[in-house]
């Protein structure tokens, strides 16, 4: 069986956890493929709210095996942060949860250096979460790194004791005031390593093309979004992954020729968290608006989300370096009572009109360039049939099909997963 792939196609927070929770049920195994908990992925059910970091959006179903990849770092501490609100819940996930002995471990002074790394940037910051992310993949690449699977040899703690040392000397190299207590941190994470422990690892490349060979279904999901990946990202402003479908394979283990469905996830608008271009940012009412009726605060760092019309021209190129087969928009509710909505379709680019992403987009070389509609009164969350979508809806989801050449096959109406409308 190939396997299928959910990906956000902006620059994160596009909704790709509620997505993955709708989906699970065609779905046997539910796999993350790269990122970390600087992923927050936010599921409403039954009246409650649900953010997982690491774990896949599967968890909640009974029957889906859930699996941590290797191409994902895994922070202990987080991750039995995880552990202990699905043990609240009643979740059973010893039984459904498996990790990857080639993921790498997040350890306390990888948080540190990025702090430092950061605090050292000044006003040139990158808006990183903090969360020793970057760090850790600079470890995995310098071939430095702790993997899962080292926590089952007799000498990983030694291991560990030569990685955090050399970190502090990298910290003390920055020259900048980080106060820490770095034996209250480790306390901490080696109680939450024997946690992590007693769960089930596995050697998952072998694990998955087993399951693809017995016929299992697959979904690898996503974290963060396309336009943050580390070669196709509006870098330096990006992730330490890759993000994109090419990550899917190097983070699993899995053939390009063995990849069947691509989901990719857009909202009807568009949000940036932290530092970056953004060609189609609003500073107006309209962004004001935006961000207040989506709640739009991320569910990892709580910062305030930048908000904006949708920005055909990068989600053309997100769907291009994905090989996009359908598309789920989220959020459609939030544009209802804008009187007029824009589209950007082209920019206008050191003097010329393109259609396509540049090298560059920073505002000094990029204008957008604006397709205007009418927009809809109508309150989308009560609806349950694509049949119900005022005609304004349908024209604004019509043209967006015509130009990204992709059906639209999922409108999301509210945060809810039965606020979720499938289209023919």
């Amino acid at each position: 069986m190939a396997v299928d792939l959910l990906l956000g196609l902006q620059w994160g927070d596009e909704g790709k956890g509620k997505i993955v929770d709708v989906l699970t049920k065609n779905y046997n195994i539910i796999a993350r493929f790269q990122g970390g908990p600087n992923a927050g992925h936010t599921l409403v059910f039954n009246g409650k709210k649900h953010v997982l970091h690491t774990i896949p959006s599967g968890i909640f179903h009974d029957d889906a095996t859930n699996l941590v990849g290797n191409g994902v770092v895994i922070d202990p501490v987080i991750f039995k942060g995880e552990l202990d609100k699905l043990e609240e819940q009643d979740i059973d996930y010893r039984k459904s949860l498996l990790i990857s002995r080639k993921a790498h471990i997040i350890l306390p002074t990888h948080r540190l250096l990025d702090a430092a790394s950061e605090a050292a940037k000044g006003k040139a910051k990158i808006g990183s979460t903090l969360k020793g992310i970057g760090p850790t993949y600079m470890d995995k690449t310098g071939r430095n790194g702790i993997r899962v699977g080292d926590l089952e040899l007799s000498d990983w703690k030694e291991r560990y004791r030569t990685l955090a040392d050399k970190h502090e000397s990298m910290i003390a190299f920055y020259n900048v005031d980080i106060n820490y207590d770095l034996s209250k941190l480790e306390e901490e994470f080696f109680e939450a390593v024997d946690i992590l422990k007693s769960l089930t690892f596995i050697d998952s490349e072998e694990y998955v093309y087993q399951a693809q060979k017995s016929g299992k279904t697959i979904l690898a999901e996503g974290a963060q979004g396309s336009l943050l990946d580390i070669d196709f990202g509006t870098y330096p402003f990006v992730t330490s992954s890759n993000t994109t479908a090419a990550g899917a394979c190097t983070g699993l283990g899995v053939a390009p020729n063995q990849i069947g469905e691509v989901f990719g996830i857009f909202k009807a608008y568009t949000t940036r968290v932290g530092s970056g271009p953004f060609p189609t940012e609003l500073f107006d009412e309209d962004g004001e608006t935006m961000g207040r009726v989506g709640h739009e605060f991320g569910a990892t760092t709580g910062r305030r989300r930048r908000c904006g019309w949708l920005d055909l021209v990068a989600l053309k190129y997100a769907c291009q370096v994905n090989g996009v087969t359908q598309l789920n928009m989220m959020k459609g509710d939030v544009l209802s009572g804008f009187k007029t909505l824009k589209v950007c379709t082209a920019y206008k680019y050191k003097g010329d009109v393109i259609e396509h992403l540049p090298y560059n987009i920073e505002p000094e070389n990029v204008e957008p360039v604006y397709t205007e509609m009418k927009g809809w009164e109508d309150d989308l969350t009560t609806m349950t049939d694509a049949s119900q979508f005022p005609k304004e809806l349908n024209n604004y989801i019509n043209f967006l099909e015509k130009e990204l050449q992709i059906p639209i096959t999922i409108v999301s109406v509210g945060p809810d997963r039965k606020q979720t409308i499938f289209r023919k």
